[in-house]
């Protein structure tokens, strides 16, 4: 595992903070797992087994020794036909799991949506070859309680005995473990996580993965090499790159542009996003990772790239190392920055305020400012029309702010739209883009300097979710949210998951605009025709 920095300005700042961490002793405390790192308090609650350990996020000694039972139930899946796996969680687990198998090629179904449409999918596909993972650290995610009762329901009525398809991933003790055991199905007891983000290697990710047929093994393999150099006063990569992240961040460069385009690594840049912004984005601090965005060299800006040398910082390495080196780098950043990287305060407001939405006999959404089409316009605005809400966003957006697009939609709806008949591979790439919520970034990047991110909810509740509370108080929000026309019953709740969706979108824009952030919504009256609306306009602004 190797970690080199081209730009010489960041090489400066890096060997500085370096030096500094060096001289305090933190590589060999921090791999150590000291917790007197974070202060009196998180030593104090380490002591009482309840604080939140030092330790960088690394594959233990647990993952390798649960090898043979990830193997008895690979084989056991394997034997009974169960070729559809589907992983059901939230945060950095179902992420992590993603990119694994994305880079293995092995097909997994990642559930860590509330979005009707998004799960209805993976429900058509045939019960009788479904094996479903519900991962939850803390066991009381809203998406997996929900997730668990709908797969549950579903299998009873296929006439499946939902106790033999269903495994269960959780900390010990925790109200999910408890209801799983009461219901049959197996568990598979992990240890329990700081700040209630799972290490990306830990049985929280591997569980799925083995189950999809990717390489658990060798993935931990590739981790152990990389684990003694993290202890090393020079010659640690999670130290060169930690101190790279912060120096640069301290230095002025906070907006922590990913780039992957040449790595045989699919989609690491996505559980950076989560890893990063969760981990260092609080007390009004933060660095801010963007994603699939083209450098503007504006003087804020830290290109970090994955195995090749068109960034300032290079991160070379295989999958398995690069995931214990940059949980460490970022310990190592939210060192720098004075921030607990272990404890994310703000995640739980968007969460509090979901909850108190759904109490409610019906959801506050208000008068729209103006209609456009099928998008309506919800928020103090001056704009008429869309192309004009465009411009008066990106104008809003503060020296050293960014503007974030937050899309409480169905991530993969736009594989499903129309592609024209003998469409070649380009066209039809061309043809999903046109259909993609998410191309609606780089056409609004197009008009600005300044970053633009964007997340699909409530995944981006659990990944850039803190930094947007927590992190510096210059973002500029737009939150797309949108009619459901077929909605999913979660048996035992007195809501639909198109409730919770829109429940959880308002708590998080809630969230934000208590804050100060200036934050606008779209409501999308047909999805599709919604969206297609949105990418016209924003060619047109």
């Amino acid at each position: 595992m190797k970690v080199s920095c081209r730009d010489e300005e960041v090489a400066s700042a890096a060997a500085s903070l370096a030096g500094r961490l060096v001289a305090g002793g933190v590589p060999a405390r921090l791999a150590a797992g000291d917790p007197t790192l974070w202060g009196e308090d998180a030593d104090a609650g380490a002591q009482a087994g309840r604080g939140r350990p030092a330790r960088p996020r690394t594959p233990s000694r647990a993952s390798r020794e649960l090898l043979p039972e990830l193997g008895r139930l690979a084989e056991r899946a394997r034997a009974q036909g169960l070729t559809n796996v589907v992983l059901a969680g939230a945060g950095g687990s179902p992420a992590a799991a993603e990119v694994i198998c994305d880079t293995d090629d092995v097909p997994l179904t990642v559930l860590d949506t509330t979005d009707p449409g998004q799960v209805r999918r993976a429900l058509a596909e045939p019960p009788d070859a479904t094996i479903v993972v519900v991962a939850d650290a803390g066991g009381s995610a809203l998406e997996t309680d929900c997730l668990l009762r709908i797969y549950e329901r579903h299998f009873t009525d296929a006439g499946i005995a939902p106790a033999g398809r269903i495994v269960v991933v959780t900390g010990p003790g925790s109200p999910l473990e408890r209801r799983a055991r009461e219901s049959g199905h197996q568990v598979v007891p992990a240890a329990p996580v700081a700040g209630g983000r799972a290490p990306a290697l830990s049985a929280y990710t591997l569980v799925a993965c083995a189950l999809a047929g990717a390489r658990v093994e060798r993935l931990l393999d590739d981790a152990e090499q990389a684990l003694p150099l993290l202890s090393l006063d020079s010659g640690n990569p999670g130290l060169d790159l930690g101190a790279a992240l912060g120096g640069a961040a301290l230095g002025g460069r906070d907006k922590l542009l990913l780039e992957d385009q040449l790595s045989a690594i699919a989609g690491l840049p996505g559980w950076i996003e989560e890893l990063v912004a969760g981990s260092t984005g609080k007390r009004g601090r933060g660095i801010l990772p963007v994603v699939g965005a083209d450098p503007r060299r504006s003087g804020d800006e830290l290109v970090v790239a994955i195995e090749s040398d068109v960034g300032d910082v290079r991160v070379d390495g295989p999958l398995g190392a690069q995931f214990p080196v940059w949980e460490y780098a970022a310990a190592v950043a939210g060192l720098a920055l004075d921030v607990d990287p272990f404890d994310r305060p703000d995640e739980a407001g968007a969460r509090d305020g979901t909850l108190a939405l759904l109490a409610l006999p019906d959801l506050p959404t208000g008068a729209p400012a103006f209609t456009d089409g099928p998008v309506e316009v919800y928020g103090g605005v001056t704009a008429k029309d869309l192309p004009g809400l465009f411009a008066e966003l990106l104008h809003t957006v503060p020296a050293g702010g960014y503007l974030s697009i937050m899309a409480y939609l169905d991530r993969l709806a736009a594989f499903d739209a129309p592609v024209p008949d003998g469409a070649d591979f380009e066209q039809m790439t061309d043809a999903w883009m046109m259909a993609d919520a998410a191309t609606l970034r780089a056409l609004l990047a197009l008009r600005t300097d300044r970053p633009v991110t964007f997340g699909w909810g409530p995944r981006c509740l659990h990944a850039t979710g803190q930094y947007h509370k927590g992190g510096p108080p210059n973002g500029v929000f737009l939150m797309i949210t949108g009619a459901v026309a077929e909605d999913v019953p979660v048996p035992g709740r007195p809501y639909t998951l198109g409730r919770l969706q829109l429940a959880q979108a308002l708590g998080d824009l809630g969230a934000v605009e208590t804050r100060g952030r200036p934050a606008v919504r779209l409501h999308l009256t047909d999805r599709a025709a919604g969206v297609a609306h949105l990418l016209a306009a924003a060619q047109e602004a």
